[in-house]
C-alpha cells in the first residue's frame, strides 16, 4: 500500500504566550488571522516581530496563533548560524535547555531565556488515518520526497491526534535540499 502525504515547508516563525503578546503588542491585544494553516484552528497572524541573536537579526518573523502556554521560536539551522546560536533539533513544545533570543514588538521587547528550536521533521496524522495505516504516535518513519533532488528523510516523527490533519512538516533547509515546496507529496516508506 502506498501512503502519500502532503508536504508543508515551514519558514522561521514564533509562537507567543499571552503574557508575551501583552508585552510585545500591549495589554489585551488580540492576534488577527492572515491565513489558516494546515492544522485545524492554527493560523498565520498578520502580526510580526523581530528576533535578535548575538550575531544577527531577522525582522518580520511571522507569529503563528493562537497563543500558547510558552513562547517558542522555530528556525532552520541556516537561520541559527546567522543569529549566532546553536539550538537543538526538538519536537515542538520541548524547549527545556534551549537557547533564547530577544524578541522585539511594536510596544515592547522580551528577552527569552529559552525557547529556540530547530523543529524535528514530523507528520501530523489524524487518529483515523494513523489507525488505517498502522502508524503509532511517536513512531519514527522513513519518508521519500520527490522534488528536483529526491531525498529519503529518516527519523520523521509520527504525531497522532484527533486534533490533527494529515501534513508533513519540514523546515526551509530540508525543503531546499530536496527541491520540494508546500503542497508537494511525500511517500511514507516505513
Amino acid at each position: 500500500m502506498t501512503i502519500m502525504v502532503p508536504v508543508g515547508v515551514s519558514a522561521r516563525h514564533i509562537h507567543l504566550s499571552l503574557a508575551h503578546i501583552d508585552i510585545l503588542f500591549g495589554a489585551g491585544y488580540q492576534l488577527t488571522s492572515f491565513r489558516d494553516l494546515s492544522q485545524p484552528g492554527q493560523y498565520a497572524a498578520n502580526e510580526m516581530v523581530s528576533i535578535v541573536g548575538p550575531k544577527g537579526r531577522f525582522d518580520k518573523v511571522r507569529i503563528l496563533g493562537p497563543a500558547r502556554g510558552a513562547t517558542q521560536i522555530e528556525i532552520s539551522r541556516t537561520d541559527a548560524f546567522a543569529l549566532g546560536i546553536n539550538p537543538p533539533v526538538r519536537e515542538s513544545g520541548h524547549i527545556e535547555g534551549t537557547p533564547g533570543l530577544k524578541v522585539i514588538g511594536p510596544q515592547g521587547e522580551v528577552e527569552l531565556e529559552q525557547g529556540v528550536i530547530v523543529a524535528a521533521r514530523h507528520i501530523h496524522f489524524h487518529t483515523k488515518d494513523a489507525e488505517q495505516w498502522g502508524i503509532a504516535d511517536k513512531q519514527m518513519l522513513r519518508v521519500k520526497v520527490n522534488g528536483e533532488r529526491p531525498l529519503i528523510f529518516e527519523n520523521v516523527i509520527a504525531r497522532v491526534s484527533e486534533q490533527y490533519a494529515l501534513d508533513m512538516h519540514i523546515d526551509t533547509d530540508e525543503g531546499n535540499a530536496a527541491g520540494v515546496k508546500t503542497g508537494d507529496q511525500a511517500e511514507i516508506l516505513d
